[in-house]
C-alpha cells in the first residue's frame, strides 16, 4: 500500500516562510496531478495548489504570488513553498496524488501562523 508522507509543517510568525514536502513511500507509476489542499478549523478542505505532470500549475486566489508548487517526478515528491504567511494560512495541509482513477492522500501536516 502506497502512503504519502508530508513534512515541513510547524509554527511560524506572520510574514515567515515554510516549505512542505510530500513523498510517496514507494515508487508510483503514472502520477498525473499532484496537489496540496488545506483544511482550517471549522472549514471545508480546499485546494491550495496543483501541478500537472507536465508542470502546469494552478493556485487558489488567496495564495497566488505567495505560494509555489513544484514536483520531482523522479522522486515522486511534491513541494509547496509558502512565503509571506498570514494567520489565515493556518490549517492542516494535505498532499494528494492522482494516479489514473485513484487518489492518494497524506495524513496532513499542521501549519500554524502566529500574528
Amino acid at each position: 500500500q502506497v502512503q504519502l508522507v508530508e513534512s515541513g509543517g510547524g509554527l511560524v510568525q506572520a510574514g515567515g516562510s515554510l516549505r512542505l514536502s510530500c513523498a510517496a513511500s514507494k515508487s508510483i507509476f503514472g502520477i498525473n496531478d499532484m496537489g496540496w489542499y488545506r483544511q482550517a478549523p471549522g472549514k471545508q478542505r480546499e485546494l491550495v495548489a496543483a501541478i500537472t505532470r507536465g508542470g502546469s500549475t494552478n493556485y487558489a486566489d488567496s495564495v497566488k504570488g505567495r505560494f509555489t508548487i513544484s514536483r520531482d517526478n523522479a522522486k515522486n515528491t511534491a513541494y509547496l513553498q509558502m512565503n509571506s504567511l498570514t494567520p489565515e494560512d493556518t490549517a492542516v495541509y494535505y498532499c494528494n496524488f492522482k494516479v489514473l482513477s485513484m487518489d492518494y492522500w497524506g495524513k496532513g501536516t499542521l501549519v500554524t501562523v502566529s500574528s
